[in-house]
């Protein structure tokens, strides 16, 4: 578990066996396995490419978007999200430097004062996308 961890913090400080242990204590309690095998269940690629929505999908998105990637990021490729506000007309990209995955953590007070901003200016008679 601590070398999977490894993998989402640019600051290794971050990281620790304690908060090791305790994912890893987690991700072993009864039924954890079981509830996340039934989301995805056999054959799983499938599943997980039902996540994807396809790129025409993406380019006609009307909305504004806000797009947040750590720059040493080694889970998702910063090419990713490159590619992502290309594709989004109306998009946003912020990249933080010395930050892998975990944005929100390692600079978890910029991460908030950029999203409350980004949504309060977001124009007023825009709804919000709903889910079906």
């Amino acid at each position: 578990m601590r070398a999977i961890m490894d993998y989402f913090a640019f600051d290794q400080g971050l990281m620790s066996d304690d908060l090791a242990r305790l994912r890893f204590e987690a991700s072993i309690r009864p039924g954890f396995q079981e509830s996340f095998a039934a989301m995805f269940p056999a054959p799983r690629q499938r599943w997980i490419e039902a996540l994807a929505s396809a790129e025409a999908d993406i380019r006609a998105l009307p909305h504004q978007a806000l797009v947040i990637h750590g720059r040493e990021d080694r889970v998702i490729p910063l090419s990713t999200s490159l590619t992502l506000s290309s594709w989004i007309q109306r998009s946003q990209l912020h990249v933080y430097g010395q930050c892998g995955h975990w944005t929100q953590i390692e600079h978890a007070a910029r991460f908030a004062r950029l999203v409350g901003d980004f949504l309060a200016e977001a124009h007023p008679d825009e709804p919000l996308p709903l889910r079906p």
